[in-house]
C-alpha cells in the first residue's frame, strides 16, 4: 500500500507535467542562497491499494464450487468467505472483447474490438484497434505511481501486430504494463507454450517430463515480481492482471488432479445441471426460486447420448475440472506469497471466474485433438478412435476440448454458453472480491448488476485516483464503468449500474432496471445453419426481478415492454458503435473487402536464420495449393542434423530437416498420420541449396499430392503425402527456422533435440498458382476462428 502520495499532485492530465525550478538560480552550487526541492518518486494518494486482477478463462457461472459448481476451488471459496460474491456481474460473452473492455473501462465495441481479431473491419466498433482515445487502466496507474505486471493471457493485439517486429503499441509492454510474462494468441498449450518475456519470444523453462505446466509457471512469475517489487519499492503499489490460459482448450491438468474426480461426471451433463442448482440455492448464490433453465434441443440429452460414448465424454468433463482446481491451486500459491509477505489484506484482489460462458467450442461430442474436427476430419474422432486414448485426454498427447453439453452444464442455472451475448450463459460470471482494509463485510452475496467495465472504475475509486482528462496528449473518452465500491459494506444499496447493452455476432440484448430484451442470432456450434434475416430474429423478454435466470419469456404477453427495450438497445447501440451489426462471413475473410491490413503479400516469403515465433497470420500460407520451400545451408564437416523450417507442431504442421545427415520432409495431418519424403544420401559439408516441392492433387481441400527433394538442384527423393491440412496447423504453435519449437512435428526428433547443428542462411516459400482455397466456405473459415477464441 502507498504510504505516502505525491504531495499537491494534479493527476487529471497524465503523464503529471513535471514542475520546473522558478526560484533564485545561483552562479555556484556552494552559495548559501543555493536552494531546490527534492526529488520525489511518484506515487500515488496515501491509501492506495496493491490490486490483483484475476481473470479464468472459458469457465461458466456454474463451474466453480465457489458458486455451486462441480469443480473444487478452495482458494476461490477461501476468497469468497473473506471478502464478498458479486452473483449479477456480467462479462461480453467473448475473449477479446471481455479483456479489452476489462482493461480500459470502455463497452468493447467502444475500444474497437466488438468481435474477433480474426475477422476485424474498418468499422470503429470491429476494427481490434484501440484506440488513442481509451488509455488502459494500467497506463493510468503506472502513470500515478504504481508498479504494473501482466502475467499470463494476451489477446488484444490485433493481428497484423502479433508478428516478431510488432508495432508493439498494443502489446502489455506498450498498454502500461512494465512487466510481462505470458503469451499472445486466443490460446496455447499449458505443456508446450509460444511465450514471451517481454516482446522477447522464449522457450519454456523445461519440459513436461520435467514437471512443467504454464499456469505453475505464471504463478511462479508472479510471485517473483511480487517479491521483487515488494522488496525494492516497498511503499509503492502495484497493479497485477493474472490472466492464465486456463480454463480455455486445450485442457490439460496434471494426472493426480485428474485422478480425483474418476466417475464423479458418470452421471451426465443433464443431472450435473441439476445437482448444481441445489448447491447454488444452498450457498444463497441464487435465489430460493430460481429456475433451472430447460435445455434446448440443439443441445442432445445425456439419456441419448450412446453407452460406448459415454466414458469417453465423462473423461472429458473429469479432465476440466481438474484444469479447474489445478488453476485454483495456482492462484491460491500467488495468495498464500501475498500473505507470507504481510501484505494480502491490504492488496485489492477481484477474482473473475470466467470472461465469458462455458466454451462450446468443442463440438458435441468433444475432441481429443481440436486440430482433427477443425481442419475437417472429425469424421475420424469416431466413438472407438476416442475411447483408444481415453487416458490421453489432459496429458501432453492430447489437446482436448469437452462436448457442448459440459459447457452447457458449467453454465447453470442459464440458457446457453460462450458467444451468445443474449443470455446469461454466456455473460454472467461469478465475481469475487476480497479487501480486509477496505471492506468490512465478509462471506456476503452482492446482487447489484454489474459489467465488467466496472472494475477499472472501481480500481481508480478506491485508489483515491480521478479519471484521467487527458493522456499523453490525448484527450480521453469518459469511463464508461461505475465503481462497485458503493456496495462493498452495504448489502442493500441501490444498484449504480441501471442499463447495459450486450451484442457478439449479432446475438444482442438490454438489461435495464431488472428487465432484460433478448434475441439469439446464431449458435455458436451450428456454422452451417442458415442465419436469418437481422429484422427477423425472434426477441424475447424476462423480468429478472422475478424470472432471475431468464426461464419464462414474456414476449408475446408485454409487446409494449419488449418494444421499449429494444428501442433503448438501438440508442444504446448507436452510441458505443455496435452498428452496423455485421453477421457476413465471406467480406469478412476477405481482407481488402473488410478493410484490415494483412502483413503477408503477394506469393514468396523469405525468411532469414533465427526468425522464430512466427504466427500463422505471420507466414505465407502454403495450404491447398502446390508450393515449395527452399533453403540455403551450410552443413560442417561430418554432416548436419536438425530442422532447416517447421510450421505447426505434433497436432498438424510440416517441417523441412535433416535426419542422419539426409534431407527429409515430413508433414503430419492433425496428428493423425505423418507423411515423409527422404534423401537417399546424406548432404555433403559446404554451402547447398536444398528444396522441398510439393505437386498438389488438386480436386478440393486438403488432397494429397507429391513431395519431391532436391540438392543443389538435383532430385534426391520423393514421397507420398496422401492428406494435407486444409485449414489451420495451430492455434499457437509457429513457424521457426533453424529449430521447432513447442512441439514436434516429425516424429524423428524432439522439440529439444530440433535445433540445426549447421547454419541457415535464409529460407524462401513459394505458393503456387493453382490455389483451391476458395473452395473454404464462409462457414468453414468463421468455424475455425472462433472454435480458438
Amino acid at each position: 500500500m502507498s504510504a505516502s502520495a505525491t504531495p499537491d499532485v494534479q493527476r487529471s492530465v497524465l503523464p503529471i507535467p513535471e514542475r520546473l525550478h522558478t526560484g533564485l538560480t545561483t552562479y555556484d552550487a556552494k552559495d548559501p542562497d543555493t536552494a531546490f526541492a527534492p526529488i520525489t518518486p511518484l506515487r500515488p494518494p496515501a491509501g492506495a491499494p496493491n490490486v490483483l486482477i484475476v481473470l479464468i478463462d472459458d469457465a461458466g457461472f456454474g463451474s466453480a464450487s465457489a458458486f455451486g459448481g462441480p469443480c473444487q476451488t478452495p482458494t476461490f471459496d477461501r476468497l469468497a468467505t473473506e471478502g464478498l460474491k458479486f452473483n449479477r456481474f456480467h462479462t461480453t460473452a467473448l475473449c477479446s472483447p471481455s479483456r479489452q473492455a476489462l482493461l480500459t473501462g470502455r463497452n468493447h465495441h467502444a475500444v474497437g474490438m466488438g468481435g474477433i481479431t480474426d475477422v476485424a473491419t474498418s468499422a470503429p466498433g470491429y476494427s481490434s484497434v484501440r484506440p488513442g482515445t481509451a488509455a488502459p487502466l494500467a497506463e493510468t496507474l503506472r502513470l500515478n505511481g504504481y508498479s504494473t505486471a501482466q502475467i499470463g493471457k494476451c489477446h488484444e493485439v490485433p493481428v497484423w501486430e502479433t508478428s516478431p517486429m510488432g508495432p508493439f503499441d498494443r502489446w502489455p509492454t506498450g498498454s502500461g504494463f512494465e512487466y510481462f510474462y505470458g503469451f499472445v494468441a486466443p490460446e496455447t498449450n499449458q505443456y508446450y507454450p509460444a511465450l514471451y518475456d517481454g516482446t522477447t519470444a522464449i522457450d519454456p523453462p523445461k519440459s513436461p517430463e520435467e514437471g512443467y505446466h504454464l499456469t505453475e509457471d505464471l504463478a511462479d512469475k508472479a510471485i517473483t515480481w511480487i517479491g521483487q517489487q515488494k522488496s525494492l519499492m516497498p511503499d509503492k503499489p502495484f497493479f497485477m492482471y493474472f490472466a492464465p490460459g486456463a480454463t480455455h482448450a486445450p485442457h490439460h491438468a496434471p494426472k493426480d488432479f485428474i485422478d480425483k474426480y474418476k466417475g464423479q461426471f458418470d452421471q451426465g451433463w443433464d443431472a450435473v445441471r441439476e445437482e448444481s442448482l441445489g448447491r447454488q440455492k444452498k450457498l444463497g448464490v441464487i435465489p430460493p426460486d430460481a429456475e433451472l433453465t430447460a435445455r434446448h434441443d440443439e443441445i442432445q440429452a445425456w439419456a441419448d447420448v450412446p453407452d460406448d460414448l459415454k466414458p469417453v465424454l465423462a473423461r472429458q468433463m473429469e479432465v476440466y475440472a481438474a484444469f479447474m482446481e489445478h488453476t485454483d491451486f495456482q492462484v491460491g500459491r500467488v495468495i498464500d506469497a501475498l500473505e507470507d509477505q504481510g501484505i494480502l489484506d491490504e492488496t485489492l484482489v477481484f477474482v473473475m471466474i470466467g470472461d465469458n460462458g462455458a466454451s462450446a467450442e468443442g463440438t458435441p461430442n468433444g475432441t481429443f485433438n481440436e486440430m482433427i474436427s477443425l481442419n475437417g476430419a472429425a469424421a475420424m474422432e469416431t466413438t472407438e478412435f476416442m475411447a483408444e486414448r481415453i487416458d490421453g485426454f489432459g496429458t501432453p498427447a492430447a489437446y482436448n476440448h469437452y462436448a457442448v453439453g459440459w459447457a452447457h452444464a458449467m453454465d447453470a442455472p442459464f440458457q446457453w454458453t460462450k458467444q451468445v451475448a443474449s443470455h446469461f450463459g454466456g455473460t454472467r460470471n461469478g465475481t469475487i472480491v476480497r479487501w480486509p482494509e477496505g471492506i468490512k463485510a465478509k462471506g456476503e452475496v452482492r446482487q447489484q448488476f454489474h459489467h465488467i467495465i466496472d472494475v477499472a472504475a472501481t480500481v481508480l475509486d478506491v485508489a483515491g485516483l480521478p479519471e484521467p482528462a487527458f493522456v499523453n496528449g490525448i484527450q480521453q473518452m469518459p469511463l464508461h464503468g461505475v465503481s462497485m465500491a458503493y456496495s462493498f459494506d452495504d448489502a442493500g444499496a441501490p444498484e449504480a449500474r441501471e442499463t447495459q447493452y450486450f451484442e457478439m455476432f449479432c446475438n444482442r440484448g438490454i438489461y435495464h432496471k431488472g428487465w432484460t430484451a433478448v434475441t439469439r442470432h446464431s449458435n455458436p456450434w451450428a456454422f452451417n445453419a442458415t442465419q436469418p434475416a437481422l429484422d427477423d430474429d425472434v426477441w424475447e423478454l424476462y423480468d429478472t426481478s422475478t424470472d432471475w435466470t431468464q426461464a419464462h419469456d414474456l414476449a408475446a404477453e408485454m409487446p409494449e415492454k419488449l418494444a421499449e427495450l429494444q428501442r433503448l438497445w438501438l440508442i444504446e447501440a448507436v452510441k458505443y458503435n455496435v452498428l452496423p451489426l455485421d453477421d457476413r462471413r465471406i467480406e469478412r475473410f476477405n481482407s481488402d473487402l473488410a478493410g484490415r491490413p494483412v502483413l503477408i503479400k503477394g506469393n514468396t516469403q523469405m525468411l532469414y536464420g533465427g526468425m522464430h515465433r512466427l504466427s500463422e497470420n505471420s507466414v505465407l500460407n502454403l495450404k491447398n495449393k502446390s508450393h515449395a520451400v527452399t533453403a540455403e545451408v551450410v552443413i560442417p564437416d561430418g554432416g548436419a542434423e536438425g530442422v532447416i523450417v517447421a510450421q505447426g507442431g505434433e497436432f498438424a504442421g510440416w517441417s523441412l530437416y535433416l535426419h542422419e545427415g539426409k534431407l527429409k520432409y515430413c508433414h503430419n495431418f492433425a496428428g493423425l498420420q505423418h507423411f515423409y519424403a527422404t534423401a537417399e544420401s546424406a548432404v555433403p559439408s559446404g554451402t547447398h541449396q536444398v528444396r522441398m516441392e510439393f505437386t498438389y492433387d488438386g480436386g478440393g481441400l486438403g488432397k494429397g499430392g507429391l513431395s519431391e527433394l532436391y540438392v543443389d538442384g538435383t532430385k534426391v527423393g520423393e514421397g507420398r503425402v496422401e492428406a494435407t491440412v486444409p485449414m489451420l496447423f495451430s492455434g499457437d504453435e509457429t513457424c521457426d527456422v533453424g529449430y521447432d519449437s513447442g512441439t514436434a512435428v516429425s516424429e524423428d526428433h524432439t522439440s529439444a533435440t530440433s535445433r540445426f547443428t549447421g547454419k541457415v542462411t535464409w529460407v524462401q516459400l513459394d505458393a503456387g498458382v493453382d490455389d483451391h482455397d476458395h473452395l473454404v466456405s464462409p462457414d468453414e473459415r468463421w468455424r475455425v476462428a472462433m472454435a480458438l477464441q
